[in-house]
């Protein structure tokens, strides 16, 4: 059986839609690496703006972007992206990004947590422009993951056809702890 990318498979769908001077944001930090991602796609006029709980996040988000202008890193629960995100960007996002779970390489008890996923997830889609990306990658081998992808997946199935749709994907065909990545694209 061939293990395929979720990681390059959301970025694929990214580029389609992100271009220089449009605005972004890494819900889940981690180690910076699809903040970094985000902000050559928007380029110098463009903007990334990124959350983490963990200070850890944040340090090494800024080791791996330094010299990249544009990203504001931002110390608190993607649950809070409505009040951190400025005004003038709401309904202007193009892409967010989520990477769940937890920091790799970090304390692995500290992990997102289902409610505040769903209150980030409901956030982002409000932010969303029309014709943009929410991709979240999920792990339900891990301690919590599986409720939390579980929920995210009933999530995505409530969402209005007549504004949004998904696409859900795995990493391996039959493995019921195998990452998923959803994609939901808004639509109007």
């Amino acid at each position: 059986m061939q293990r395929i990318s979720l990681t390059n498979i959301a970025h694929q769908h990214i580029k389609e839609i992100l271009k220089p001077s449009d605005v972004a944001i890494d819900a889940t930090l981690g180690n910076g690496h699809d903040a970094v991602f985000l902000m050559h796609l928007v380029g110098p006029s463009g903007a990334v703006f990124g959350f983490d709980i963990q200070e850890a996040a944040i340090a090494a988000t800024q080791a791996n972007s330094a010299g990249i202008t544009g990203l504001t890193l931002i110390h608190a629960s993607h649950a809070l992206m409505a009040e951190k995100i400025p005004v003038q960007h709401h309904g202007h996002i193009k892409a967010i990004m989520f990477n769940l779970g937890y920091l790799p390489g970090g304390d692995k008890s500290i992990i997102t947590q289902t409610d505040t996923t769903l209150c980030a997830l409901n956030t982002a889609i409000a932010l969303l422009a029309t014709d943009g990306i929410l991709t979240v990658m999920a792990y339900p081998g891990h301690a919590g993951g599986d409720l939390e992808t579980e929920q995210i997946q009933l999530w995505c199935e409530q969402l209005k056809p007549t504004h949004f749709s998904y696409q859900l994907l795995h990493s391996t065909l039959s493995s019921a702890i195998a990452p998923r990545l959803f994609i939901v694209r808004k639509t109007h």
